[in-house]
């Protein structure tokens, strides 16, 4: 069984910085690719971005390009969102999923691909 664990979630002023972390426990596990979400109060869970565990490649939602940054450390089998310059609007729980099988750029952003998710980590910006 794959676990998903996050930490780094937390109160910030707009315009600060936050950094997420999701590591895989359990067995040993090398996914297609690993995904951030977010799902604010009443709306529906959104794509922010994900990269591939293999290639490294890395893909964004428009509404955080040149915000955040994801990356990987292989050694600590670890997957992180560098969140900077952050908006009240990017208020929400943020999700770490995995996805385990190939995925086209074009379908990666859906979050039904997805095998497995972590707990989700809550992200308050105040103005």
């Amino acid at each position: 069984q794959v676990q998903l664990v996050e930490s780094g979630g937390g109160l910030v002023q707009a315009g600060g910085s936050l950094r997420l972390s999701c590591a895989p426990s359990g067995r040993t596990f090398r996914p297609y690719a690993m995904g951030w979400f977010r799902q604010a109060p009443g709306k529906e869970r959104e794509f922010v971005g994900c990269i591939t565990w293999s290639a490294g490649s890395i893909y964004y939602s428009d509404s955080v390009k040149g915000r955040f940054t994801i990356s990987k450390d292989n050694a600590k089998n670890t997957v992180y969102l560098q969140m900077n310059s952050l908006k009240p609007e990017d208020t929400a729980v943020y999700y770490c999923a995995a996805v385990s099988t190939f995925a086209t750029i074009g379908s990666i952003s859906n979050s039904g691909l997805y095998d497995y998710w972590g707990q989700g980590t809550q992200v308050t910006v105040s103005s």
